[in-house]
């Protein structure tokens, strides 16, 4: 095989290394589709001011110690709900099982509307809630998310200091469970402790379980939605579609977590300690992940308490940085991360500079090319020598066309006589696939541009560009449907760097890689705005790069 055919196999093999590497690292099987971002419930702003309670809920609190039919009695409802507000969220608390069943972000929207509902981070499938709560024992079974009675019942608003929420269960087999939730007006961090209280006239011991629980009737096609958690100083992620009848990793765990694209819900440890990660998902797409601890003997009429922290919230690097215990972690870009985290710390920086993220990316794509610059220079240089080879490359074709083998010792000759080597083209674009991808998962996962305005009908640099709205489905895309026109310029940046390179010899092979900006449009067509953008100034850049490249060595 001559060195052209090597050089455009090596392109061609490469292309699909590409499409191999997004369908392996970055694109999951698709879920059925929701009405909203990540398939959860809205809440109304207008619906989640501090309302009074009903007066049936003003009741005094019953003593831990009272009657068991009491406890049956309230069982009949599902409990009481307590709302809590402060500056970032909205959350209403049940007594049943003490869990979060509301959890809406006052700083989020479900879409770009201005009038949107608040981002909710518990869907309404999710008919338990969050943070549960239960404790087993070899010898008495287990104690699964009993019911409570809050210490009070009015809705909280905080406005400065702190506040607590008690909930307190009546015995349950010689047990009484109670959890204290701690809010702050100005954090998303809420305190967790949990009290175990052996009213028995026997010690006990066994394990305390607190449970995440989150519906994935949707999930994310490129990026990583589920279980996480960080074990032995290191990021554990169970892939949804991974789980099985139930997954279990020990270790001293710092915090377990459940994540979708943009936010996370996560129980930390105040210190790490050896425990365990299990994860399990139902029937209904419900999955959970349990931190689950030892509990020490409890001697008959004493007490073990369990301190923890409660996050829920967005995926910001500022934000996870300032709540500590390695929450940061949990923004992770997989085999890229060593570049993606100091792009988009660069990107942010620039933000802060001129506050519009489409101005950032576009400034940070030109670093990066300023950066690679050397590398694009011996690869357009390498592609302008081969061009102008293409005449003495005709010749010798049509003089041995009939003599495969001579006209391979041919063109080789021709190779070393004029120094110039094939697969240079190629191979500083090898180089530079680890930025792309580093690049790709940043602006994916980067929380900042969600709902971010570009300028224009660009109101969504995590949306895919879409000018107009049209009524009728468009094969290939993804609603809402209208003119990619981003996708559109910068597949045809594609087909113009194309006609700049060298083209194979052979005619057909020259089509074939003619079709290859067609196919990178179709695979581009529902990326995020954002992503193309970067994409189309990239190519911008190399063009002017190659212009000048080929003037000068002309």
């Amino acid at each position: 095989m001559s060195r052209e055919n090597l050089r455009l196999v090596f392109a061609i093999v490469l292309s699909f290394c590409i499409f191999i590497l997004f369908d392996a690292f970055f694109i999951k099987k698709e879920q059925p589709k929701q009405a909203t971002e990540s398939g959860e419930t809205t809440l109304d702003p207008s619906k989640t001011t501090t309302t009074s309670v009903p007066e049936q809920s003003q009741a005094s609190v019953p003593a831990v110690t009272a009657a068991q039919d009491a406890l049956a009695e309230n069982a009949m409802s599902s409990g009481r709900e307590i709302t809590v507000e402060n500056q970032f969220y909205i959350a209403k608390f049940s007594e049943r099982s003490g869990s979060i069943r509301s959890f809406a972000l006052k700083q989020y929207r479900e879409s770009i509307s201005k009038d949107a509902p608040l981002k909710e981070l518990i869907a309404a499938e999710n008919v338990s809630g969050t943070i549960l709560s239960d404790f087993s024992s070899g010898s008495e079974g287990r104690f699964e998310h009993p019911l409570f009675t809050a210490n009070s019942y009015e809705s909280m608003q905080i406005n400065d200091g702190s506040q607590s929420l008690i909930f307190t269960s009546s015995p349950v087999q010689g047990l009484v469970f109670e959890k204290k939730f701690t809010f702050d007006s100005d954090k998303y961090l809420i305190g967790l402790e949990l009290i175990i209280k052996n009213v028995s006239d026997a010690p006990v011991s066994g394990e305390l379980a607190i449970s995440l629980a989150r519906s994935y009737l949707t999930t994310s096609q490129y990026g990583f939605e589920g279980p996480s958690g960080w074990i032995n100083k290191k990021l554990e992620q169970v892939e949804i579609k991974d789980i099985k009848e139930s997954e279990e990793i020990s270790g001293d765990i710092q915090w377990v977590g459940l994540e979708d694209r943009y936010f996370i819900s996560s129980v930390i440890s105040k210190t790490p300690v050896p425990s365990s990660m299990k994860t399990e998902k139902t029937r209904h797409d419900i999955v959970y992940n349990r931190l689950i601890q030892a509990v020490e003997e409890i001697p008959a009429g004493g007490q073990q308490q369990y301190s923890y922290f409660v996050f829920m919230g967005p995926k910001s690097t500022q934000l996870l940085s300032k709540v500590g215990y390695d929450l940061k972690n949990a923004i992770d870009f997989g085999w890229f991360d060593i570049i993606a985290k100091p792009c988009l710390w660069l990107m942010n920086w620039l933000y802060g500079f001129i506050p519009n993220y489409g101005i950032a990316i576009i400034i940070l794509t030109l670093i990066t090319k300023v950066i690679l610059w050397p590398l694009g220079t011996k690869s357009y240089r390498s592609m302008n020598d081969m061009k102008r080879l293409q005449p003495l490359m005709a010749e010798i074709r049509e003089k041995h066309k009939n003599d495969r083998p001579r006209m391979n010792q041919e063109i080789m000759l021709l190779y070393r006589t004029y120094k110039v080597n094939p697969v240079g083209g190629c191979l500083p674009m090898v180089f530079q696939i680890p930025v792309f991808f580093a690049l790709y998962r940043m602006l994916y996962s980067a929380i900042e541009l969600r709902h971010a305005p570009f300028f224009g009908w660009i109101t969504d640099l995590s949306a895919p560009d879409r000018l107009f709205n049209f009524g009728f489905t468009i094969p290939f895309m993804e609603p809402p449907y209208g003119i990619p026109v981003l996708t559109i310029v910068m597949g045809a940046t594609m087909f113009l760097q194309q006609k700049m390179s060298p083209a194979p010899g052979d005619p057909a092979q020259a089509k074939m890689m003619m079709f290859m900006p067609i196919v990178f449009t179709f695979i581009f067509i529902n990326f995020s705005s954002g992503l193309v953008l970067y994409w189309l100034v990239n190519n911008i850049f190399s063009i002017s790069q190659q212009f000048y490249i080929s003037k000068k060595f002309a």
